[in-house]
């Protein structure tokens, strides 16, 4: 995957750079791919780790702590609760989401090749997840 100008945050990079976290560079493709993947995405610290905003709601958060053989997205709608869709708000034609509730899922993955063969899966799934939550 290209790497594109992108919105990246000084102070997000600053958080993980204090980490020292033996996923880095799998960290740092992540926030790529994300912001990459949907341009009105602003990105910042929240629950600590990276977290992803539309239109100031958060929608996507990067679980970096404890975890030190993976890296988790977690998909949502926010802090806040909400009535529970019917169905899963997205279809993941990958397979990458694990689901929590029909609204809330979580993506793993555990090295740079994982990340990389399924960038454009999660590309798409970020975009969809933008349009539907």
């Amino acid at each position: 995957m290209a790497k594109q100008k992108t919105n990246l945050n000084l102070e997000v990079t600053n958080f993980i750079d204090e980490l020292n976290h033996p996923f880095r560079k799998e960290i740092e493709l992540l926030r790529l791919t994300i912001l990459n993947a949907h341009s009105g995405l602003t990105e910042n610290i929240k629950w600590n780790g990276p977290n992803y905003c539309f239109n100031n709601d958060d929608r996507i958060t990067m679980r970096v702590q404890p975890l030190k053989k993976q890296v988790q997205l977690i998909f949502h709608r926010g802090a806040k609760a909400k009535v529970q869709p019917k169905q899963k708000l997205i279809s993941d034609e990958s397979g990458m989401l694990t689901w929590k509730e029909n609204d809330r899922a979580v993506a793993m993955f555990s090295s740079m090749a994982d990340i990389e063969k399924n960038a454009n899966g999660l590309s798409k799934i970020v975009q969809d997840w933008i349009h539907e939550a």
